[in-house]
Protein backbone atom coordinates (compact mmCIF):
# COMPACT_ATOMS: atom_id res chain seq x y z
CA UNK A 1 0.00 0.00 0.00
CA UNK A 2 1.47 3.36 -1.05
CA UNK A 3 1.19 6.83 0.49
CA UNK A 4 -1.67 7.79 -1.83
CA UNK A 5 -3.75 4.79 -0.74
CA UNK A 6 -2.91 5.44 2.90
CA UNK A 7 -4.31 8.94 2.45
CA UNK A 8 -7.53 7.60 0.92
CA UNK A 9 -7.99 5.13 3.78
CA UNK A 10 -7.33 7.85 6.35
CA UNK A 11 -9.95 10.05 4.70
CA UNK A 12 -12.52 7.23 4.76
CA UNK A 13 -11.79 6.56 8.42
CA UNK A 14 -12.27 10.24 9.22
CA UNK A 15 -15.89 10.07 8.05
CA UNK A 16 -16.81 7.36 10.58
CA UNK A 17 -17.37 7.95 14.30
CA UNK A 18 -15.93 5.68 16.97
CA UNK A 19 -19.22 5.21 18.79
CA UNK A 20 -22.93 5.74 18.28
CA UNK A 21 -25.66 5.56 20.93
CA UNK A 22 -23.73 3.10 23.11
CA UNK A 23 -22.30 1.00 20.25
CA UNK A 24 -18.49 1.06 20.09
CA UNK A 25 -16.36 0.54 17.00
CA UNK A 26 -14.25 -2.60 16.93
CA UNK A 27 -10.53 -1.88 17.11
CA UNK A 28 -9.69 -2.76 13.50
CA UNK A 29 -11.49 -1.73 10.33
CA UNK A 30 -11.59 -3.94 7.24
CA UNK A 31 -10.44 -2.45 3.92
CA UNK A 32 -11.10 -3.90 0.45
CA UNK A 33 -10.07 -2.99 -3.10
CA UNK A 34 -11.40 -4.04 -6.52
CA UNK A 35 -9.95 -7.53 -6.19
CA UNK A 36 -10.48 -8.32 -2.53
CA UNK A 37 -14.09 -7.04 -2.45
CA UNK A 38 -15.21 -10.57 -3.40
CA UNK A 39 -13.92 -11.77 -0.03
CA UNK A 40 -16.52 -9.54 1.61
CA UNK A 41 -19.39 -9.21 -0.89
CA UNK A 42 -19.26 -12.30 -3.05
CA UNK A 43 -22.47 -12.01 -5.03
CA UNK A 44 -22.65 -8.22 -5.40
CA UNK A 45 -18.97 -7.51 -5.98
CA UNK A 46 -19.41 -7.20 -9.74
CA UNK A 47 -22.10 -4.57 -9.29
CA UNK A 48 -19.67 -2.26 -7.50
CA UNK A 49 -16.92 -3.01 -9.99
CA UNK A 50 -19.29 -2.12 -12.82
CA UNK A 51 -19.36 1.40 -11.34
CA UNK A 52 -15.57 1.75 -11.10
CA UNK A 53 -15.49 1.07 -7.37
CA UNK A 54 -12.10 1.95 -5.82
CA UNK A 55 -12.10 1.30 -2.09
CA UNK A 56 -14.33 0.00 0.70
CA UNK A 57 -13.88 0.64 4.40
CA UNK A 58 -16.04 -1.50 6.69
CA UNK A 59 -16.43 -0.80 10.40
CA UNK A 60 -18.39 -2.96 12.86
CA UNK A 61 -19.98 -1.47 15.98
CA UNK A 62 -20.73 -3.71 18.99
CA UNK A 63 -22.73 -3.37 22.19
CA UNK A 64 -23.38 -6.02 24.81
CA UNK A 65 -26.77 -7.64 24.42
CA UNK A 66 -27.57 -5.75 21.21
CA UNK A 67 -27.30 -6.66 17.51
CA UNK A 68 -24.11 -5.48 15.80
CA UNK A 69 -24.13 -2.53 13.43
CA UNK A 70 -22.00 -2.41 10.28
CA UNK A 71 -20.96 0.68 8.33
CA UNK A 72 -19.70 0.12 4.77
CA UNK A 73 -18.27 3.23 3.13
CA UNK A 74 -17.50 2.91 -0.60
CA UNK A 75 -15.25 5.33 -2.45
CA UNK A 76 -16.63 5.15 -6.01
CA UNK A 77 -14.18 7.68 -7.45
CA UNK A 78 -16.88 9.94 -8.94
CA UNK A 79 -20.28 11.21 -7.87
CA UNK A 80 -21.93 9.82 -11.03
CA UNK A 81 -20.95 6.30 -9.99
CA UNK A 82 -21.91 6.83 -6.35
CA UNK A 83 -25.34 7.86 -7.60
CA UNK A 84 -25.35 4.89 -9.98
CA UNK A 85 -24.68 2.30 -7.29
CA UNK A 86 -27.32 3.89 -5.08
CA UNK A 87 -29.86 3.82 -7.93
CA UNK A 88 -29.45 0.05 -8.31
CA UNK A 89 -31.62 -0.65 -5.27
CA UNK A 90 -34.27 1.94 -4.42
CA UNK A 91 -36.53 -0.26 -2.29
CA UNK A 92 -37.60 1.34 0.96
CA UNK A 93 -38.57 4.72 2.34
CA UNK A 94 -36.74 8.00 1.83
CA UNK A 95 -34.44 8.53 4.81
CA UNK A 96 -33.55 12.21 4.35
CA UNK A 97 -29.77 11.69 4.25
CA UNK A 98 -27.09 12.74 1.82
CA UNK A 99 -28.12 13.39 -1.78
CA UNK A 100 -30.51 10.44 -1.86
CA UNK A 101 -31.30 7.70 0.64
CA UNK A 102 -33.44 4.69 1.49
CA UNK A 103 -34.26 2.72 4.61
CA UNK A 104 -35.59 -0.81 4.30
CA UNK A 105 -35.76 -3.45 7.05
CA UNK A 106 -32.59 -2.64 8.93
CA UNK A 107 -30.61 -1.38 5.93
CA UNK A 108 -29.94 2.34 5.54
CA UNK A 109 -28.24 3.49 2.32
CA UNK A 110 -27.35 6.88 0.90
CA UNK A 111 -24.92 8.61 -1.45
CA UNK A 112 -23.08 11.89 -1.20
CA UNK A 113 -20.33 13.23 -3.43
CA UNK A 114 -18.27 10.25 -4.62
CA UNK A 115 -19.27 8.03 -1.70
CA UNK A 116 -21.93 5.37 -1.31
CA UNK A 117 -22.76 4.41 2.28
CA UNK A 118 -24.49 1.23 3.42
CA UNK A 119 -25.40 0.88 7.11
CA UNK A 120 -26.98 -2.27 8.47
CA UNK A 121 -27.99 -4.00 11.69
CA UNK A 122 -27.63 -7.73 12.23
CA UNK A 123 -31.23 -7.60 13.46
CA UNK A 124 -33.67 -4.71 13.18
CA UNK A 125 -35.11 -3.22 16.36
CA UNK A 126 -36.37 0.27 17.17
CA UNK A 127 -33.08 0.80 18.99
CA UNK A 128 -30.91 -0.29 16.06
CA UNK A 129 -32.97 1.80 13.64
CA UNK A 130 -32.41 4.91 15.75
CA UNK A 131 -28.69 4.10 15.97
CA UNK A 132 -28.39 3.58 12.20
CA UNK A 133 -30.02 6.94 11.50
CA UNK A 134 -27.77 8.63 14.04
CA UNK A 135 -24.75 6.98 12.42
CA UNK A 136 -25.96 8.01 8.97
CA UNK A 137 -26.43 11.64 9.97
CA UNK A 138 -22.92 11.70 11.43
CA UNK A 139 -21.33 10.28 8.27
CA UNK A 140 -23.34 12.50 5.93
CA UNK A 141 -22.31 15.59 7.89
CA UNK A 142 -18.65 14.52 7.76
CA UNK A 143 -18.74 14.37 3.95
CA UNK A 144 -18.90 18.12 3.48
CA UNK A 145 -19.04 18.30 -0.31
CA UNK A 146 -21.90 17.31 -2.59
CA UNK A 147 -21.29 15.93 -6.08
CA UNK A 148 -23.09 16.52 -9.39
CA UNK A 149 -25.60 14.06 -10.77
CA UNK A 150 -25.22 12.68 -14.31
CA UNK A 151 -26.26 15.42 -16.79
CA UNK A 152 -28.39 12.88 -18.70
CA UNK A 153 -30.97 13.11 -15.90
CA UNK A 154 -31.81 16.64 -17.00
CA UNK A 155 -33.00 15.32 -20.38
CA UNK A 156 -35.66 13.03 -18.95
CA UNK A 157 -39.23 14.10 -19.71
CA UNK A 158 -41.27 14.74 -16.58
CA UNK A 159 -43.11 11.40 -16.69
CA UNK A 160 -39.76 9.59 -16.65
CA UNK A 161 -38.00 11.76 -14.07
CA UNK A 162 -39.47 10.34 -10.83
CA UNK A 163 -36.51 9.41 -8.63
CA UNK A 164 -37.64 5.85 -7.89
CA UNK A 165 -37.88 5.08 -11.63
CA UNK A 166 -34.36 6.10 -12.63
CA UNK A 167 -31.17 4.01 -12.86
CA UNK A 168 -27.76 5.24 -13.98
CA UNK A 169 -25.37 2.73 -15.56
CA UNK A 170 -22.65 2.07 -18.12
CA UNK A 171 -22.69 -1.69 -18.39
CA UNK A 172 -25.13 -3.92 -20.30
CA UNK A 173 -25.11 -6.49 -17.48
CA UNK A 174 -26.44 -3.85 -15.10
CA UNK A 175 -28.99 -2.78 -17.72
CA UNK A 176 -30.25 -6.36 -17.95
CA UNK A 177 -30.70 -6.51 -14.17
CA UNK A 178 -33.37 -3.84 -14.48
CA UNK A 179 -34.61 -4.24 -18.05
CA UNK A 180 -33.51 -7.09 -20.29
CA UNK A 181 -32.52 -6.08 -23.80
CA UNK A 182 -30.01 -8.70 -24.98
CA UNK A 183 -27.35 -11.02 -23.65
CA UNK A 184 -24.95 -9.17 -25.95
CA UNK A 185 -23.95 -5.51 -25.64
CA UNK A 186 -25.94 -4.46 -28.73
CA UNK A 187 -26.25 -0.90 -27.37
CA UNK A 188 -22.48 -0.49 -27.08
CA UNK A 189 -22.65 0.46 -23.41
CA UNK A 190 -19.06 -0.68 -23.03
CA UNK A 191 -18.12 2.20 -25.35
CA UNK A 192 -20.53 4.74 -23.84
CA UNK A 193 -19.85 7.55 -21.39
CA UNK A 194 -22.99 6.68 -19.44
CA UNK A 195 -26.67 5.76 -19.68
CA UNK A 196 -29.91 6.44 -17.85
CA UNK A 197 -32.78 3.97 -17.70
CA UNK A 198 -36.25 4.99 -16.52
CA UNK A 199 -39.13 2.57 -15.83
CA UNK A 200 -42.10 4.49 -14.45
CA UNK A 201 -45.43 2.76 -13.84
CA UNK A 202 -46.34 -0.54 -15.42
CA UNK A 203 -45.05 -1.82 -18.74
CA UNK A 204 -47.02 -0.42 -21.66
CA UNK A 205 -48.55 2.52 -19.78
CA UNK A 206 -45.77 5.03 -20.27
CA UNK A 207 -42.99 2.90 -21.69
CA UNK A 208 -39.39 2.36 -20.72
CA UNK A 209 -36.83 4.99 -21.68
CA UNK A 210 -33.10 4.54 -22.19
CA UNK A 211 -30.72 7.43 -22.90
CA UNK A 212 -27.12 6.62 -23.83
CA UNK A 213 -24.34 9.14 -24.36
CA UNK A 214 -21.28 8.15 -26.39
CA UNK A 215 -17.89 9.86 -26.63
CA UNK A 216 -18.45 10.85 -30.28
CA UNK A 217 -21.34 11.29 -32.71
CA UNK A 218 -19.70 8.68 -34.96
CA UNK A 219 -19.85 6.06 -32.19
CA UNK A 220 -23.48 6.91 -31.47
CA UNK A 221 -24.35 6.61 -35.16
CA UNK A 222 -22.59 3.26 -35.51
CA UNK A 223 -24.44 1.87 -32.47
CA UNK A 224 -27.74 3.23 -33.78
CA UNK A 225 -27.27 1.38 -37.06
CA UNK A 226 -26.20 -1.87 -35.37
CA UNK A 227 -28.98 -1.76 -32.77
CA UNK A 228 -31.62 -1.11 -35.44
CA UNK A 229 -30.35 -4.02 -37.52
CA UNK A 230 -30.27 -6.49 -34.60
CA UNK A 231 -33.20 -5.41 -32.42
CA UNK A 232 -35.57 -3.90 -34.99
CA UNK A 233 -35.13 -5.94 -38.19
CA UNK A 234 -38.87 -5.88 -38.93
CA UNK A 235 -39.23 -2.10 -38.80
CA UNK A 236 -41.35 -0.86 -41.71
CA UNK A 237 -39.73 2.54 -41.44
CA UNK A 238 -36.44 3.58 -39.81
CA UNK A 239 -36.58 4.16 -36.08
CA UNK A 240 -39.76 2.44 -34.91
CA UNK A 241 -41.35 -1.00 -34.82
CA UNK A 242 -44.36 -2.68 -33.22
CA UNK A 243 -43.31 -5.71 -31.18
CA UNK A 244 -45.09 -8.99 -30.49
CA UNK A 245 -46.79 -7.67 -27.36
CA UNK A 246 -48.39 -4.90 -29.51
CA UNK A 247 -46.35 -2.13 -27.89
CA UNK A 248 -43.86 0.04 -29.74
CA UNK A 249 -40.11 0.51 -29.70
CA UNK A 250 -38.68 3.69 -31.22
CA UNK A 251 -35.22 5.22 -31.46
CA UNK A 252 -33.77 8.64 -32.12
CA UNK A 253 -30.26 9.95 -32.61
CA UNK A 254 -29.07 13.46 -31.81
CA UNK A 255 -25.33 14.05 -31.91
CA UNK A 256 -23.68 11.84 -29.28
CA UNK A 257 -27.02 10.82 -27.73
CA UNK A 258 -29.06 7.73 -28.55
CA UNK A 259 -32.59 7.54 -27.11
CA UNK A 260 -34.69 4.38 -27.13
CA UNK A 261 -38.30 4.03 -25.97
CA UNK A 262 -39.41 0.47 -25.28
CA UNK A 263 -42.96 -0.75 -24.62
CA UNK A 264 -44.67 2.49 -25.58
CA UNK A 265 -48.47 2.17 -25.86
CA UNK A 266 -48.45 3.63 -29.39
CA UNK A 267 -46.04 4.76 -32.07
CA UNK A 268 -47.22 8.34 -31.65
CA UNK A 269 -46.56 8.21 -27.89
CA UNK A 270 -43.04 6.88 -28.44
CA UNK A 271 -42.23 9.52 -31.03
CA UNK A 272 -43.61 12.27 -28.80
CA UNK A 273 -41.21 11.26 -26.02
CA UNK A 274 -38.28 11.19 -28.45
CA UNK A 275 -39.22 14.56 -29.91
CA UNK A 276 -39.20 16.19 -26.49
CA UNK A 277 -35.82 14.68 -25.68
CA UNK A 278 -34.31 15.85 -28.98
CA UNK A 279 -35.59 19.37 -28.43
CA UNK A 280 -33.81 19.46 -25.07
CA UNK A 281 -30.41 18.36 -26.40
CA UNK A 282 -28.06 21.27 -26.97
Amino acid sequence: MGPAQDAVDSLLKSFLPSDVRGWKAETKDAVYDRESIFEYIDGAGEVYRAYNFRRLLSRRFVRDGRPDLVADLFDMGASYDAFGVFSNDLEGEEAGLGQGSTYNGGLLAFWKDRYFVSLSADRETEETKAALFSLGRSIAASIEQEGPKPPLLALLPSEFAEAKAVRYLHNHIILNRHFFVSHDDILGLGRADGAVLSKPGKKGETGVLLLVEYPTAKTASDVYVDFSRVYMPDAKEPGSVQTEDKTWTATALRGKLLAVVFHAPSEAAAKDVLSRIKSGVK
